[in-house]
């Protein structure tokens, strides 16, 4: 919840908020003041943010890391279709040794949230240009004696789609968009509606937006936001991104005058991100 906080609203205020503050959002969803220090103290240990010390107010921004992190995921939630696709895969495959398996299990989790899928044991494939990201993660965990890229095309002799099948459970990532869509399509008529006759206050609207996100977001961990030519005929995450953008529209302008009522009560708003438009977020483009 921390995370989606900072990336959907702190992160375009400075990226640094007041401890106070933090915890005065986070208790309009019943979290308390200890479980709130304590996870922005895991956060911090973790790396993800920083801790700063101005008079008797402990402020927390976020590291190079985190800032890194949210941008990567905002892309990602707010990108509405999937960019075409070169005809070529990014296959890492690797021989990591037993003694240094906790480094072989991070990989792991690094990869399937850059969208990477498992071909088979220690063969992750993406069709995602994710040059970038490999290099990175193979500079962080120093692993360039055991690992191997590749960019290559598929010769056969099956289809691409078989690929897909092999790497990725899309049946079972489309129950999700399904659950999510079913959740969420009645809930947007009826605060559309709210809204749009004052009778649902900027408080609710901003623990729905922040709900909203936070549940969406989820979908980065499961869904490798594959191109659509390599997507089922009945493929569920258009529309759910579609219905996330409507509502989230729909709750931005009250959610965001809630919280900067809270954030400037700790933290002076020297000014807000000039890419940051609620209305029109830079990445919600169809």
């Amino acid at each position: 919840m921390i995370f989606t906080l900072y990336g959907d609203y702190i992160s375009h205020y400075g990226s640094k908020i007041w401890i106070g503050s933090l915890i005065s959002l986070l208790s309009e969803f019943g979290h308390n003041d200890q479980s709130v220090r304590a996870a922005i103290s895991r956060m911090n240990k973790q790396g993800w943010v920083q801790a700063e010390k101005v008079g008797n107010k402990s402020y927390y921004s976020l590291t190079s890391k985190g800032q890194n992190r949210i941008d990567e995921a905002g892309k990602r939630i707010f990108k509405l279709k999937s960019e075409q696709w070169d005809g070529k895969w990014r296959l890492l495959m690797y021989n990591i040794p037993e003694d240094i398996r906790h480094i072989r299990d991070e990989l792991r989790k690094e990869l399937v949230w850059s969208g990477f899928g498992s071909m088979s044991n220690s063969i992750w494939i993406s069709p995602i240009p994710l040059e970038n990201q490999v290099r990175n993660l193979i500079e962080k965990y120093d692993i360039d004696s055991y690992v191997d890229f590749f960019i290559a095309e598929y010769a056969g002799p099956h289809q691409n789609q078989q690929v897909v099948e092999k790497s990725w459970n899309l049946h079972e990532i489309n129950e999700k968009y399904q659950l999510f869509i079913s959740q969420y399509s009645e809930k947007y008529i009826i605060d559309k509606n709210k809204i749009q006759k004052g009778d649902k206050g900027d408080a609710e609207c901003f623990v729905d937006r922040t709900k909203l996100v936070h549940e969406y977001r989820k979908f980065l961990f499961v869904d490798p936001g594959l191109p659509e030519e390599l997507l089922p005929e009945k493929w569920l995450g258009s529309h759910a991104a579609s219905l996330f953008s409507m509502y989230y529209k729909e709750l931005a302008e009250p959610a965001s005058r809630f919280f900067e009522n809270v954030f400037s009560e700790g933290n002076e708003i020297k000014h807000r991100d000039k890419n940051y438009d609620i209305l029109n977020h830079p990445y919600m483009v169809d």
